[in-house]
């Protein structure tokens, strides 16, 4: 369990969030799945845990396509904005307050995955991790890791680590200079776009997966490996999303 009341280091996924054309809808389901409970932003909606903001889910969505975006922690949101650039990402929205929430910017990394920085002011993201119902981690898939490795490493001063525990996979480890894990890369020459993956922990995760199926959801892929038993699944909207169960020390 980890509850968070302090500004994230450079890097750290600090925030998740979904953009859905069905607000209520979506609460509805995330409520079944999470046990969240909401609190109204003016049509923002910030997912709570015990009382505690773990994820925001908006009702404005434009397209068929939703996903989980990851917003990632700087303390200089114009400064990091501008590495962004200077390593051959780009940005989408320019830096901007949120009222007296934070700054934020929308940005596209070197391979074409979206991801977002936020600067906490009043609002440090989310104040509960690592724990059932709340975001325990976050991945990037993309068919040119070499390319995300480098724009990762210059704009948040990564560290980059193999993984021995998966010697048949493409996978890197993205470390901050303190040596904490934040994530990682993983190459997938079969991957059709390069995006951020979002997955919360669970405590059960085949109790999870019959959840989601009885809210609308679908399960996409359920598996056991070294870290707990993992499972993709689907919301009523067709955004995917993973829950893992770690095993217990």
């Amino acid at each position: 369990m980890s509850h968070v009341s302090e500004n994230q280091p450079l890097g750290t996924p600090t925030w998740v969030d979904l953009g859905i054309p069905d607000l209520a809808r979506g609460q509805e389901f995330y409520q079944a799945v999470f046990g969240w409970d909401f609190e109204d932003w003016s049509g923002y909606s910030v997912a709570l845990l015990d009382g505690r903001k773990v994820a925001g889910i908006s009702g404005y969505a434009e397209g068929p396509d939703h996903w989980w975006n990851v917003y990632l922690a700087t303390d200089d949101c114009a400064a990091t904005a501008e590495k962004v650039r200077e390593a051959g990402g780009r940005i989408v929205n320019e830096p901007d307050a949120m009222a007296d929430l934070g700054f934020m910017a929308a940005a596209v990394d070197a391979v074409g995955a979206p991801f977002s920085l936020w600067q906490g002011k009043k609002m440090v993201g989310c104040e509960v991790v690592n724990e059932p119902g709340a975001l325990v981690r976050n991945d990037l898939t993309t068919p040119d890791p070499a390319a995300a490795r480098r724009f990762y490493a210059t704009v948040f001063d990564f560290t980059l680590d193999t993984n021995p525990d998966l010697p048949s996979m493409d996978f890197t480890f993205l470390r901050r200079p303190d040596g904490h894990e934040i994530g990682g890369i993983m190459g997938s020459q079969t991957a059709h776009r390069s995006r951020w993956s979002t997955t919360f922990e669970v405590a059960d995760t085949d109790d999870t997966a019959t959840k989601a199926i009885k809210a609308g959801g679908r399960v996409v892929d359920t598996e056991d490996m070294i870290y707990g038993r993992f499972a993709v699944l689907l919301d009523p909207f067709g955004t995917e999303f993973s829950v893992i169960a770690r095993p217990s020390n």
